[in-house]
């Protein structure tokens, strides 16, 4: 099977940036292509991510701990969180952004964010399975078992053994 001409284009100009920056308006991913300078090229690397934040795959690892390229990744994507080094899974406005759109995220976030009650609120309340990553500590809190369950009660098993013996968190699961 033959490359698509727009591969073999980005190939062909791998060291030209005026080239990246024109071309990953639409298609983003090409930042594959691209040498390791263009990679590590911050303005480059984000008019990708602005397109689609998957492009952060092909980012430097200097950028992959750029905050700013994060959070736009992020605000998109949350997904994105696991590209991210180790220091910005360890950020909770990071964390925050990724899991706004995607709880998933808290998969990847570091132990301190992990048992950071606003990010697996955030976390749990579009995704309430990622409960069963929450530190052990809330998930014998009262307040975030209770967020959980109001949306699925089956994380219920994630819950400590005190809260799933719990009338009002009980209550909760009868009522979904």
């Amino acid at each position: 099977m033959a490359e698509p001409k727009e591969v073999i284009e980005a190939r062909e100009n791998c060291n030209d940036r005026d080239y990246f920056l024109k071309v990953l308006n639409t298609y983003p991913m090409l930042l594959e292509w691209a040498n390791k300078e263009i990679q590590d090229d911050k303005d480059v690397v984000m008019e990708a991510v602005k397109q689609d934040s998957g492009a952060l795959e092909f980012a430097s690892d200097r950028l992959k701990n750029d905050k700013d390229i994060l959070l736009e990744a992020t605000s998109k994507s949350g997904w994105t969180i696991c590209y991210a080094s180790e220091k910005l899974r360890d950020d909770k406005d990071v964390l925050l952004s990724a899991t706004k759109n995607d709880g998933q995220a808290l998969y990847y976030a570091s132990a301190r964010l992990r048992d950071d009650k606003d990010v697996v609120i955030q976390a749990i309340t579009n995704k309430p399975i990622i409960l069963k990553f929450a530190s052990l500590r809330l998930r014998e809190d009262k307040e975030v078992i209770s967020t959980a369950v109001s949306k699925n009660p089956k994380v219920l098993e994630f819950a400590s053994e005190e809260l799933q013996n719990d009338e009002e968190i009980l209550k909760l699961c009868e009522q979904k």
